[in-house]
Order: structure tokens, then C-alpha cells, then sequence
């Protein structure tokens, strides 16, 4: 077996001091970007691994980032999530940080977790996602001067505009499904999505009515819970309810699926989802792409920055990224 290589080691190969390597490990502002370099390349080579323990004793700080997980659901809608996680775990670990999972069923239990891992595993900060209005979370972590960054806009006011928050604009996105649609010729394009109220919703249903709007088109929608079953449901009664609908554009590539099953022979209605799931590729559904593994990278280089400067102002950075449309052959 192997000995065990020490930070003494890493100091000799490198050609420096153990405070240096330290510095490099815990404190890498303070080196000179050359040796930082030259010492980085040291520790990759010989394959040294810190003492996390003894790092947290030192310094004071886990490494450890948490976020809650959400039910899946369908299995379709929220696996954007899994991707989002992925990112997130993959790009937290090249800056040193470890990912902390936990789960809540609403706002209260998620603040009740809060301070049970404070107590418990004293996580360095959080990353909200599924944010909504008045959101009891954002409040709580604002009130304590906790680090966080959300996924997601904050919908409501809240007492702090220095929130930082990385989102996907869905608005986008539905606007570019909506043009998509505009460009092949139709008119009559519906929309399917969720109950008014929830900001992601609202939002997505926006892109379709504004773009719509501007061509001086009127399109009829209907709002139900997320599902297939849902989707389809409401995409029968909608095309029911205006025979010259062609076109139908979703909040999520669940509603999506269900608008597939509501058509009928000899009745093309092209359908465009959101989210670009597997069940989308695996279908050939078009579908609006959101870039979880940019939205991941910019969560933690906002974490990072205010992890790093304690006594920094808080940072304001508000991330807003473009979505794209993945077009198949159902649209």
C-alpha cells in the first residue's frame, strides 16, 4: 500500500514552504498566480488529497453547499432537476466544494432542515431552486445573513435586492417556440400551461401571448396541473373548443406529451414542449432547451465570490440565461 502523501511532500517536490502549499489550498488569493500555478500542478501529480476535517478545524468552513431535492414527479418534467444536479455537483467539486442533499415538503419543513444542518453539518451555503412568491426561504436566509444564491427569480419583493439569483428566461423561450410556429405558417397557436400564481408559469405563458400579440393573433389557452394526463385533457378541449387551432406551445414537456396523445387522425397539430427531456428526444418532441450546466457553473461562481470575500459587499449579480429551441419533427 501506498504512503500516505503529506503536505510536506507537496512543499519539497514543489520547492516551497508547507505555508504556501496551505496558502494554495486555503487562502489561494494570497499566492503569487506562477507558484499557485506550479503548486496546483505539484498536488495533481503526487495526488495529495487535504485533511477535510483538519481544513474545517482550521478555517472554519465545510465546503459543503446544500440544496433540496424535489420529487420527480411524472419522471419527465423534473428531470431537468437531475441535469441541474449533475452541473452543479461536477462544477462545485473543481472549486473545492462538496454538494449536501436534503429534503422538504414545503417552505416551513425547508427552513425547519435549515437549521438542523446548521447544527449539524454547518454547510458554507445554499442553493434554493423551485423559488415562488413570497418565498419563506429567501426571507429566512436574508434575516440571518446566510450565503445563497437561488435558482430561480425571486417573485415577490423581498427586503434585500442583493439577492443573487441565476434563473432561465422563459419568456424566451416560449416567444422562440411561438416564432418558430409563426414562421411555419400558422395562426391559430394555443397554449397549454399551469394555474396562474406561479412565476415560472406566468412567465413561460408570457413569451406565447406577447409574441402572439405583436402579430395582432389572439390564441386560446387552458391552465391545468403539470402531467401527461393533464396535458391531455386540456389540449382536447382546447382544440374542441377552436377547430382552427394548429399549433399548441407547453409550459413543460409533460403538458407536451399529453397535447401528442389529444390529436387526432387526420388533424396535424404540431406541439412544442419545454425543458428538452429525454422523453422529448426520445419522441422527437421540439422542445425549448434551458442550459442547466451554465445556470450550475454561474451558481457557484456567485457562491464562490461571496464565500471567498466574507467581508465584501454581498453580490447583486442577477444571472438571466437565453434558452434555446431544439426543433424535431413534431414541429
Amino acid at each position: 500500500m501506498a504512503e500516505k502523501v503529506t503536505i510536506t511532500d507537496v512543499a519539497k517536490a514543489a520547492g516551497v514552504s508547507r505555508q504556501t502549499v496551505s496558502n494554495a489550498l486555503n487562502s489561494p488569493e494570497v499566492v503569487r498566480e506562477e507558484t499557485l500555478k506550479h503548486v496546483l500542478e505539484v498536488i495533481e501529480r503526487l495526488g495529495y488529497r487535504a485533511n477535510q476535517a483538519a481544513r474545517q478545524m482550521r478555517t472554519g468552513r465545510s465546503r459543503l453547499i446544500a440544496i433540496g431535492i424535489e420529487p420527480d414527479g411524472d419522471g419527465i418534467s423534473g428531470s431537468w432537476a437531475d441535469r441541474f444536479l449533475h452541473s452543479l455537483s461536477q462544477t462545485a467539486a473543481q472549486e473545492g466544494y462538496r454538494i449536501l442533499l436534503y429534503t422538504a415538503a414545503d417552505d416551513r419543513s425547508e427552513i425547519a432542515t435549515y437549521e438542523d444542518l446548521l447544527g449539524a453539518y454547518k454547510p458554507d451555503a445554499f442553493v434554493l431552486t423551485a423559488t415562488h412568491h413570497d418565498d419563506l426561504r429567501a426571507s429566512w436566509l436574508l434575516e440571518r445573513g446566510l450565503p445563497f444564491v437561488a435558482f430561480g427569480r425571486p417573485w415577490s419583493d423581498l427586503p434585500d435586492a442583493r439577492h443573487p439569483w441565476v434563473d432561465v428566461d422563459g419568456a424566451a423561450g416560449t416567444e422562440a417556440a411561438t416564432r418558430h410556429l409563426l414562421a411555419a405558417g400558422h395562426r391559430r397557436i394555443g397554449f397549454i400551461g399551469w394555474p396562474p400564481g406561479s412565476g415560472v408559469g406566468d412567465d413561460r405563458r408570457e413569451g406565447w401571448a406577447r409574441t402572439l400579440g405583436a402579430q395582432d393573433l389572439a390564441g386560446l389557452q387552458r391552465a391545468v396541473e403539470d402531467g401527461i394526463a393533464a396535458g391531455e385533457s386540456a389540449a382536447r378541449d382546447l382544440l374542441a373548443a377552436d377547430p382552427g387551432v394548429t399549433a399548441l406551445v407547453c409550459a413543460s414537456d409533460s403538458l407536451a406529451l399529453g397535447a401528442l396523445q389529444a390529436r387526432e387522425p387526420g388533424r396535424p397539430v404540431a406541439v412544442i414542449g419545454f425543458d428538452d427531456t429525454p422523453a422529448a428526444r426520445a419522441v422527437g418532441l421540439t422542445s425549448v432547451h434551458q442550459p442547466l450546466g451554465e445556470a450550475a457553473a454561474a451558481c457557484v461562481e456567485l457562491l464562490a465570490r461571496a464565500l471567498e470575500s466574507p467581508d465584501a459587499e454581498p453580490p447583486s449579480a442577477h444571472v438571466l440565461l437565453a434558452p434555446s429551441l431544439t426543433i424535431r419533427q413534431s414541429a
